[in-house]
């Protein structure tokens, strides 16, 4: 079984729910097992972005993105399925799109405050 931790960001989706959805998102991520990381299948999946391995999990209408640190999970965000963060971190978008986003500030200060 692993530890998970959070940060601040997925401690205030976390916040914004009530014991039961709290719970209900929990519990999936709470079951993964180490065969489940070396295998992926839906609803997790696995990616590389800057050096990081990423899990990204489906539980609910919520998507978690985390990485596997020693024997803790580390929650990185808690994200609204469908939403423009949701889409943008899981996919790796090519580079000249990627360039348009960049240059438009207010998604970057977006994803800085989701940090926060």
């Amino acid at each position: 079984m692993y530890q998970i931790t959070f940060s601040d960001q997925s401690m205030r989706e976390l916040s914004k729910m009530d014991a039961r959805e709290q719970m209900q998102l929990l519990e999936p991520i709470s079951n993964l097992t180490g065969n489940d990381l070396a295998h992926p299948r839906e609803p997790l999946g696995k990616f590389h972005r800057e050096g990081i391995t990423f899990y990204r999990l489906r539980a609910g209408n919520h998507r978690i993105y985390f990485e596997l640190r020693g024997e803790t999970f580390y929650s990185h965000y808690i994200l609204d399925k469908n939403s423009l963060a949701d889409f943008v971190f899981r996919t790796k978008l090519p580079i000249s799109d990627q360039q348009m986003i960049e240059q438009h500030q207010s998604f970057w200060k977006y994803l800085e405050s989701l940090k926060k």
